[in-house]
């Protein structure tokens, strides 16, 4: 029966090896797909379609449903899916097969090859599999994504030969629950974004000075005390999740092939712990949970025996509820000041033969790394934990610019790149005078593109030690699972091509060609993206030579339709059209926008532009 098998799907191979290869942005995927050929015909699903897989690999058969399930829901058809031993012809049907794939391949990649008779998604790992048909979802029309059944949508593939791996195998994305709490089937949602672009970790920032967001059964005044807290107008605000919704999401995030990393702050950042267990501190307390931002001074006791018990026992929970191998312990921006007047600690630095309180974090940071290790868990922190001596296992996420990165591979310790210039989606991303409060900053999804985890200083041992990347989502001023959507995306999507696609397969104009096919998706998936990349930055130009006032409008997109208007009325379709910078002789409200198809993508950027006085004169 396997010769069979092996027939068909050669076969199959042979029927799209000679085809044509036009334009390569034919294919309208993110991440883009690291080697394809295109073809011009298609292959059409139907009721008549099956699916053809090893129903006895219960790993693959949950891929096989999955898809089975969004065709279902989109479109009403229901496929069958047969076991590949129990087939005697393979024409218009889909094959799901790990057997007899190309090693080459690793544990992610995928061959998928689509002819106007058959399609063939093969891999080593189921989750290949899964990634195959994330791109086969995004090679179907939009309304693949619709919650609703259309039962005219014509599923039809563009034939193609696509063969896939990832650059980086660390593709994250980050999330705060604790300055806001978010509610478990949101949680669900943004795995579904994580996994829809290839992306496969969720660092899930679970405490903090704002809240403690987990359930610890042997200290139950974690949630009861440090999940809730008193804002400035006196309402209490709060939450956590239970331990069982926590299974249930790790389940949930491990059906679409993402990893949980869960992040326990520690020493710093604890205040919701120490309200709840003000013992654990330098002074006693007594503390209430955090209800501003910024940095606290109170911390974990590095002195007191009974704060490593208390870490222990919440890591022993953690660890029997995220079966991925890493835990997240923070380490970040852990004042010293309570540590340097604390007897305990004072004990602590001298009976160690520590140097001073950077070293009595580090002693903290590497006692917890061999408990963790012990448990057959790796600790991961924010790139701080390399001041005073890195603990010997540890995994370095760098924030701070990629210093920390470019140090921590230096010394063979493996890196997550994830610095704020690029990364850190709480900025603004488009004028801050027309976006929604946001911490500062300002990351546009250009920026975040063009983005090179691999630091040029290092070399090839060294560059090695670089996992991924990852963007992260703080949550100060983010109050609603809107506003993460509006934060994260598109500028998560445009990370997601960083961390999958060679650099020499990249490029911003066709990404940003690739993102018309995703807006319609989105809007489907009812997820409130933003249209900053859309906004026309208004600048005035002073021509020194000729003596006149110019105004440029700069886009990141190539090549956009700007329209304008120096009236003050809101442009449209049959407004001027920008080719070039153009004169002012007075102040003048500019208005711009960019224009496909006679309508407008976003509300117009505004600004007006004052005449420059010395313009006026006779130099």
């Amino acid at each position: 029966m396997k010769q069979k098998y092996l027939i068909f799907l050669m076969m199959s191979l042979l029927g799209i090896s000679s085809c044509n290869r036009p334009d390569r942005s034919s294919v309208k995927v993110i991440p883009r797909p690291n080697r394809y050929w295109v073809n011009i015909s298609e292959f059409k699903i139907d009721s008549q379609t099956r699916i053809i897989t090893e129903t006895s690999k219960k790993d693959v058969l949950e891929v096989c449903l999955y898809l089975t399930d969004k065709i279902k829901k989109s479109s009403g058809l229901e496929l069958e899916i047969i076991d590949v031993n129990n087939i005697d012809s393979f024409r218009d049907d889909i094959l799901i097969t790990t057997h007899n794939a190309d090693t080459a391949l690793g544990e992610e990649g995928y061959f998928l090859e689509v002819s106007s008779g058959s399609l063939i998604i093969q891999a080593l790992k189921p989750a290949g599999l899964f990634y195959a048909i994330q791109t086969f979802l995004q090679l179907l029309p939009p309304e693949i994504e619709s919650p609703d059944v259309n039962e005219e949508i014509e599923l039809a593939i563009p034939a193609v030969w696509i063969k896939d791996s990832p650059r980086f195998k660390w593709r994250g994305m980050h999330l705060d629950v604790c300055r806001h709490f978010f509610p478990k089937e949101f949680i669900k949602k943004y795995i579904d974004l994580i996994a829809m672009y290839k992306m496969n970790t969720f660092h899930w920032h679970l405490t903090e000075d704002q809240g403690w967001r987990i359930e610890i059964k042997k200290y139950p005044e974690l949630t009861t005390v440090g999940a809730w807290r008193k804002e400035p107008d006196g309402k209490i605000y709060g939450g956590y999740y239970t331990q069982e919704e926590i299974k249930e999401i790790v389940a949930y995030a491990k059906s679409r092939f993402v990893t949980i990393i869960p992040e326990i702050e520690m020493p710093g950042h604890s205040m919701a712990a120490l309200a709840a267990y003000p013992g654990l501190s330098c002074t006693g307390g007594p503390f209430e949970v955090a209800n501003t931002w910024g940095v606290k001074k109170d911390v974990f006791c590095a002195g007191n025996e009974k704060t490593f018990e208390f870490l222990e026992d919440v890591l022993t929970e953690v660890i029997d509820l995220f079966p991925g191998k890493y835990i997240h312990i923070g380490g970040d921006e852990c004042p010293k000041e309570c540590w340097k007047k604390c007897g305990k600690c004072q004990a602590r630095i001298k009976n160690e033969g520590l140097k001073d309180e950077d070293e009595l974090q580090s002693y903290f940071i590497q006692r917890i790394e061999k408990f963790l290790n012990a448990h057959g868990k790796k600790l991961i922190g924010w790139d701080e934990i390399l001041e005073g001596g890195l603990a010997q296992e540890a995994t370095v996420m760098s924030w701070r610019g990629m210093d920390g990165g470019i140090a921590a591979a230096q010394m063979n310790h493996d890196v997550v790149m994830t610095p704020t210039s690029h990364c850190y989606f709480d900025y603004y991303q488009a004028d801050p005078a027309f976006e929604p409060k946001a911490i500062g900053g300002y990351t546009t999804l250009k920026k975040v593109y063009e983005l090179e985890p691999v630091p040029p200083v290092l070399n090839e041992e060294q560059s090695s030690h670089i996992l991924g990347v990852q963007g992260n989502v703080w949550t100060e001023y983010i109050k609603t699972p809107e506003h993460v959507e509006y934060m994260s995306v598109p500028r998560m999507i445009a990370l997601a091509e960083v961390a999958w696609t060679r650099t020499k397969y990249k490029g911003w104009d066709n990404f940003i060609e690739r993102m018309e096919n995703q807006y319609p998706r989105l809007d489907l998936m009812d997820i409130n993206y933003s249209r900053g990349t859309y906004r026309i930055t208004i600048v005035p130009e002073l021509d020194t030579l000729k003596k006149v006032n110019k105004v440029k409008l700069e886009s990141e997109l190539f090549n956009p339709e700007i329209r304008y208007t120096l009236d003050g009325t809101e442009p449209n379709a049959n407004s001027a059209i920008y080719t070039e910078p153009f004169e002012i002789t007075a102040t003048t409200t500019v208005k711009a926008g960019i224009f496909k198809d006679g309508n407008i993508l976003r509300n117009a950027s505004e600004k007006t532009v004052n005449a420059h006085e010395g313009v006026e004169k006779d130099q």
